[in-house]
């Protein structure tokens, strides 16, 4: 069976123009993307069909990176309570309101626990980088390899990698620890990253890793 960047890859006249590996370095980082209730819960405004896989794979990264001393940052999603640092996105996107300071629901409340001491970055876009100090932040702990989980594949996972790259990090996307709200969108948006953004990788590979 062919793998991921196999199936994706696309050939011309000079080879494969798609789907090389970036590879794993020699610092990994875990990275886990706004893996809040507002997804895993079923009657959450982004409620995910199917949570429970990608939570159980991302805890299995969790606890290996913990055990491996490898570090583990969080992103979570957190506007002022008038949205105005929410600027177009919360326009586009109204159901964002549900993380303004102070919002109903708690819908924001990581579904797993970070530790003490591991690094929570707050964000108002899809990028865990997009204005932030996610990037200085690894860069400072020597990360060269960041090993991505959580929601959405399509959104926020996928805006994470591919800055991930720009910022001269490896990008490692789990399959199994990331969701969307459909098996089509997650796994469309996996083979176009893995084509040309990040290497997706499955479980046991990261796991070994970390």
């Amino acid at each position: 069976m062919a793998g991921p960047h196999e199936a994706g890859a696309a050939t011309g006249p000079h080879g494969t123009a798609f789907s090389g590996r970036v590879g794993w370095g020699t610092r990994p980082a875990l990275l886990v993307i706004d893996l809040v209730r507002a997804y895993t819960e079923p009657d959450g405004p982004f409620g995910l069909p199917e949570p429970g896989p990608a939570v159980d794979a991302t805890g299995r990264l969790v606890a290996a990176a913990r055990a491996g001393g490898v570090p583990v940052l969080w992103t979570v999603v957190r506007y002022a309570p008038d949205l105005a640092d929410g600027g177009l996105f919360v326009r586009k996107v109204p159901a964002l309101a549900c993380f303004a300071d102070g919002a109903p629901g708690g819908w924001g409340e990581p579904t797993l626990a970070p530790a003490a001491g591991e690094v929570v970055v707050v964000k108002q876009y899809a990028s865990g980088f997009a204005g932030t100090s996610l990037a200085s932040t690894l860069h400072a702990a020597g990360v060269d390899t960041v090993v991505i989980a959580g929601v959405s594949t399509s959104g926020c996972v996928r805006a994470t990698a591919m800055d991930a790259l720009n910022a001269g990090f490896r990008p490692q996307v789990v399959r199994q620890a990331c969701a969307d709200r459909t098996p089509a969108l997650h796994d469309n948006n996996l083979a176009d990253l893995d084509a040309k953004y990040a290497d997706v990788v499955e479980l046991p590979e990261a796991l070994a890793h970390l």
